[in-house]
């Protein structure tokens, strides 16, 4: 719980009390490795805080090929917020692409932080745009060749490349898991 509340402090100042009341509304919760966060086709139920572990963003393409889309790491927000907030269903999935523990506020709780506590909503609205830049980054440029696809990635995510399987990195990344192991020998 002292991650959230340094990260939550990073956008705002908050007294004992309103962190006591974050405190009680935030529920730990346990993901594991392949298990969803929040799927396609279902409207999203909660706000995710990840204190360890990674969760991708992905969907399925018109060929049903599956694509990642980004990555989430500890110490940020997970959500799809856009979806949450309409009350619609999500058109991605959330997945644990390790294992996870994360601490969640329900849309009510969440929502309930605002009506309490002065100045939430501008705390809020700044975690909600850095959380929504984040999973909207972009991918690797398709039109560089692949190694340098592979040299960002490795710039941008640094902690995923051994964390993950090869094929979430081979599918973001646009290249198949062959052609991702003979980039990474030749780096080497």
């Amino acid at each position: 719980m002292e991650e959230l509340i340094q990260y939550i402090l990073k956008f705002g100042s908050l007294n004992k009390q309103q962190i006591e009341l974050i405190v009680n509304k935030g529920k730990a919760l346990t993901i594991k490795k392949d298990n969803y966060f929040s799927e396609a086709g279902k409207i999203p139920k909660q706000v995710g805080f990840i204190v360890d572990g990674v969760i991708r963003g992905c969907y399925y393409n018109n060929k049903g090929e599956e694509i990642t889309r980004c990555f989430i790491m500890e110490n940020s927000l997970v959500c799809d917020y856009v979806n949450f907030e309409a009350n619609t269903s999500s058109s991605e999935y959330l997945q644990a692409a390790t294992d996870c523990s994360l601490i969640v506020f329900s849309k009510t709780d969440w929502e309930e932080l605002s009506h309490i506590i002065v100045g939430w909503d501008n705390i809020k609205n700044k975690m909600v745009q850095l959380c929504m830049y984040q999973k909207s980054r972009k991918g690797p440029v398709i039109s560089q060749d692949a190694t340098t696809r592979y040299v960002e990635f490795l710039e941008n995510y640094p902690s995923v490349i051994n964390r993950v399987p090869l094929s979430y990195i081979a599918s973001y990344l646009g290249v198949t898991q062959q052609s991702l192991s003979r980039i990474r020998k030749n780096i080497r």
